[in-house]
């Protein structure tokens, strides 16, 4: 992941363990308004995750590079 999808990440896991947002941000080193933001965020659950491709097995086999037979010409019994 990206550092700032990290950092997120440990931020809200600091706030479950029972951190404030004032011993988070200085524990980081980040400003405290961007850390109360995130954990705003979290506990109104307003995240941008994208599950478009949760529980799609095609999607993901296509990402990994195993695509569809179609897309190696198999088109059933022909």
């Amino acid at each position: 992941m990206g550092y700032f999808k990290d950092l997120e990440i440990e931020i809200i896991e600091m706030f479950e363990e029972g951190a404030t947002v004032p011993q988070i941000a200085t524990k980081l080193m980040i400003d405290q308004d961007i850390v109360e933001s995130l954990v705003n965020n979290y506990i109104n659950q307003e995240y941008d995750y994208d599950e478009s491709m949760d529980g799609d097995f095609d999607s993901a086999m296509t990402s990994a590079g195993f695509g569809t037979d179609e897309d190696y010409g198999y088109y059933g019994n022909e």
